[in-house]
């Protein structure tokens, strides 16, 4: 096979990267770079060198525990390629994965530039009179062809660069132990006194200083974007990052004593190469190591962001995924890279990227802390799935959250708003789009850990909470295409907080036919914004089914309150309507009864008429109003949900008690909150005033503990329209 033969397969990558090569060194030479060169000496000008080492191990905690969380998380997952991308996405699900992993990739391929930028400063020192673009342009381009031709080359060459680094640290221990040190620990100024930047020094806050420094500690993600690349990225992740880490730190801090030992606060503030100067043949080898660092950080940038771009590519997150999931017969995505390439030298030929400089620190922490929030949910959650090799107490991850939450809004809290807008909306695209997740993640375990917890929550607290109420209902199903009929009133009912349980009813052996409609049905809910769920019951008649779902609605969650029945057609399988009722009473369960009109329908959605029987001799109002709560709540669901009228009818039989009936009605309406319902009254027995009631497209009745069917069907003809018959569980309240 030659070089040109493609894969897309993720497994066609060599993984041949060990600790050292593969993470240790391109995380310690991205930690080790510009700033350490150019603003270590300014931050211990500034804050003095106890604040100075304050800042510094600030950031390093921050960095430090997101480290050992993404070490943690990693002994825990087999991780693919992309990173953190694979991180997110294996706990939260490719949606939150790639809204992360898009701006990661950005800001990884835009850093190309900024680390070019710094190469150049660095080499316009040495060779002033070089052309700044042909430089960058030069640098771009080597770049570049050293990570087309391999990762190995590229790593390969860091050795080489590690070595220079090496050199202009020792360049460093030279010049002090010959007497650079001038100054003893009584002289040095522990704490600064914030003078700002040259030339100007118009003063400046701790916190300014901090960040401008905290870039320094955003380099962990070399390293763990090779995951795809390492032999075994479980063992060599953890161990190469954290030793990475700890070797800046202590390199940090013996600088930082060196520095402020070395020279005066104010060649500290003013002069950003003063290490050239102070450093024993400086001028060449730490001038040397700059050089090396932001090259070495430009490289890891151009070999590990291309690879986040490739799992990207290879999970359909982006346009033209299968052509950017390619990896070459040698393993390298060279079209990944290529794309990468090209955004690099787009930003180069802008030639400046101060602007958005504060914005690719901003995607670096948001994803630092999307890591973060993986590995302190999976901790709380207690999943049996969650049980790393390498452990870590809780209390870590969520410093790391919150280190890198306060970081973003001290670095720059315009940007940090922007940055988390737009990982919003990258999230929101996708979830639109539906993706096809690889992996299995923990979204149901969390949602059902915050159900659980809601449902303990929810048995600690009284039985009667009408202020809660919202309709739960509990549906049988023997025939689902009998449901087609009553599946719009149920969505109509429920919409948009309610829920729906299916009760499938099958004879034995025809489980799985039911199971498969069932599950369609609730789907069809969902789809519409009510929440369904169903469960299947054998039984030989659908009364008796009913029946036991109704017993077994006490433990689920959210739990029924309405038993939904149909009115069967003629010749059907009619339901033990007296029974039914009587067990949803006894489960503190409503019922419902739906009698469509055979041709009717539910007309135009436009008028509801909710029937209330004469109160003689009692028309007083109080908390409780008789079986009415749930007919007047249904209807004020249906008034939302179709734009509807609600009408009040009442029959009244006795001539005398019209005012009190309209009193009632009037009462009822404003102690309910239907204000514009219309009243209507009527003398006499309701059968006989029921042609001079305006025609509704829904009409709803209280019914009786025995339902009585003559009178049902009798209302259905007489009205012109489909009706609902309902009786109270005692649990609502119109009132409340």
């Amino acid at each position: 096979m030659d070089d040109t033969t493609t894969s897309p397969a993720p497994a066609g990558a060599p993984q041949s990267f060990g600790t050292f090569a593969g993470v240790y060194v391109p995380t310690l030479l991205t930690i080790l770079g510009v700033i350490m060169y150019l603003r270590l000496g300014w931050v211990v000008g500034n804050a003095g060198l106890f604040g100075g080492l304050i800042i510094v191990t600030l950031a390093f905690v921050i960095t430090a525990a997101t480290g050992l969380a993404m070490s943690s998380f990693t002994t825990n997952i087999r991780i693919g390629a992309g990173g953190a991308y694979s991180i997110i996405s294996q706990s939260l699900g490719v949606e939150v994965g790639g809204s992360v992993a898009i701006p990661l990739y950005l800001a990884q391929a835009l850093a190309i530039t900024l680390y070019i930028f710094g190469f150049r400063e660095g080499w316009l020192f040495l060779f002033p009179n070089h052309p700044a673009l042909l430089v960058d342009l030069g640098a771009f381009v080597l770049i570049l062809g050293i990570a087309y031709k391999s990762a190995k080359t590229a790593f390969r060459i860091q050795y080489v660069i590690l070595g220079i680094v090496a050199l202009s640290l020792i360049s460093v221990a030279v010049a002090a132990a010959t007497g650079s040190m001038e100054k003893g620990l009584a002289d040095v100024q522990w704490w600064g006194t914030f003078p700002g930047e040259p030339p100007d020094f118009g003063g400046i806050s701790f916190w300014v200083v901090f960040a401008v420094f905290f870039p320094a500690a955003t380099g962990i993600m070399a390293g763990l974007n090779m995951s795809g690349d390492l032999k075994n990225p479980r063992e060599s992740i953890p161990r190469g990052t954290l030793a990475a880490i700890g070797t800046a730190y202590v390199v940090y801090v013996a600088l930082a004593l060196w520095i402020a030992l070395s020279a005066s606060p104010e060649e500290l503030a003013e002069n950003y190469l003063i290490m050239v100067e102070k450093a024993w043949f400086g001028e060449y080898l730490v001038l040397a190591g700059l050089l090396g660092a932001t090259f070495s950080s430009g490289l890891a940038s151009m070999v590990g962001a291309p690879r986040i771009l490739q799992a990207l590519g290879m999970h359909n997150v982006l346009p033209r995924g299968k052509w950017l999931a390619i990896r070459r017969g040698d393993g390298e995505p060279r079209n990944a890279l290529l794309v990468t390439g090209a955004i690099a030298l787009m930003a180069i030929m802008l030639r400046d990227l101060n602007v958005i400089a504060p914005l690719i620190t901003m995607f670096f922490l948001i994803t630092y802390m999307m890591i973060n929030v993986v590995v302190f949910f999976e901790q709380s959650l207690g999943l049996v799935s969650f049980r790393p090799l390498f452990r870590i107490p809780r209390l870590v991850s969520f410093v790391g959250l919150v280190g890198c939450l306060f970081a973003m809004f001290i670095v720059n809290p315009v940007f940090s708003l922007l940055a988390l807008a737009l990982v919003g909306a990258s999230y929101v695209l996708m979830a639109r789009r539906s993706l096809d997740s690889p992996y299995n993640d923990v979204r149901s375990g969390m949602f059902i850990s915050i159900a659980e917890w809601a449902a303990k929550r929810v048995w600690d607290l009284p039985s009667r909470q009408e202020r809660a109420w919202k309709p739960n209902f509990l549906v049988s199903v023997k025939d689902p295409e009998e449901l087609r009929g009553a599946f719009t009133i149920l969505q109509d009912l429920a919409y948009p907080k309610g829920s729906v349980q299916l009760v499938g009813i099958h004879e034995p052996g025809g489980s799985a036919d039911m199971q498969t409609s069932l599950d369609a049905l609730s789907h069809d809910f969902r789809d519409r914004g009510v929440f369904a769920n169903w469960i299947a019951i054998e039984g030989e008649s659908a009364s008796q089914g009913l029946v036991a779902g109704i017993q077994t609605a006490r433990g689920a969650f959210p739990r029924p309150n309405i038993v939904f029945l149909r009115m069967p057609e003629e010749g059907s399988e009619s339901l033990d309507y007296e029974r039914i009722v009587k067990k949803a009473e006894e489960e503190e369960l409503g019922s419902l009864l739906f009698a469509p009109h055979p041709t009717a329908g539910l007309g135009r959605r436009r008028y509801v008429n909710v029937f209330i029987r004469d109160r003689s001799p009692d028309w007083s109002i109080s908390m409780d109003i008789g079986n009415l709560d749930l007919s007047l709540l249904l209807a004020i669901k249906l008034r939302r949900n179709w734009g509807a009228t609600v009408r009040l009818i009442m029959a009244v039989e006795d001539p005398e008690n019209m005012d009190r009936a309209q009193q009632f009605l009037t009462d009822l309406a404003n102690l309910a909150r239907l204000p514009y319902v219309d009243i209507h009254l009527k003398q006499g027995p309701l059968t006989e005033a029921l042609p001079s009631v305006p025609q509704a497209d829904l009409n709803v009745f209280g019914m009786d503990r025995t339902p009585n069917i003559v009178f049902v069907r009798q209302m259905v003809f007489q009205t012109g329209a489909s009706c609902l018959f309902v009786r109270d569980s005692g649990f609502e309240s119109a009132l409340a």
